[in-house]
């Protein structure tokens, strides 16, 4: 399945105005979304490893929005309803649970320590630490994401670590 993007009327208004505060890189991505290349297409462009995440920034920012989605024999079709953002965190349980949280609060912490250190993510590392539930964790979401892709080896597992974390944050 491949999902393409189109710049919305502040997309647009993006690009002339740049009133945004986009930086260069991001704004490179959005400037490429055009409503007919592909995710894919995008990747092999632009070669950004963290590409998954600007787009999501920029559809939760309300740059891009998704215009079409193909299946796996490559027809194209408009979405029905409207699609979590790529970046979109899952569904809390009405109550909380201790053992998702912990999970999530070790696989930061693990990933941190093995791919930046714990010396570079100190700060960071006490600040996942002593976050307060789920609420706290997805506030330190995006350094967490920037701190992977900003280290040699995180860069090549960022998409995959991401996606996991996801699945518990």
């Amino acid at each position: 399945m491949g999902v393409v993007f189109a710049k919305t009327p502040k997309g647009h208004d993006e690009i002339t105005s740049k009133a945004g505060g986009l930086t260069p890189r991001v704004r490179r991505v959005l400037i490429f979304v055009d409503g007919r290349r592909s995710v894919d297409d995008l990747r092999g462009m632009l070669q950004s490893d963290d590409l998954q995440h600007t787009l999501g920034m920029l559809e939760e920012a309300g740059y891009i929005e998704v215009s079409s989605v193909s299946d796996a024999n490559g027809q194209s079709r408009t979405p029905q309803l409207p699609l979590p953002a790529i970046t979109a965190f899952s569904e809390l349980p009405a109550s909380a649970d201790p053992l998702r949280l912990q999970q999530a609060r070790n696989f930061m912490v693990n990933t941190l320590n093995t791919f930046v250190g714990s010396l570079g993510a100190s700060s960071l590392l006490d600040r996942i630490d002593q976050a307060e539930g789920h609420a706290g964790l997805r506030a330190l979401y995006d350094e967490w994401y920037h701190s992977m892709v900003m280290s040699r080896e995180g860069k090549r597992e960022a998409e995959a670590l991401r996606g996991k974390l996801l699945q518990v944050l």
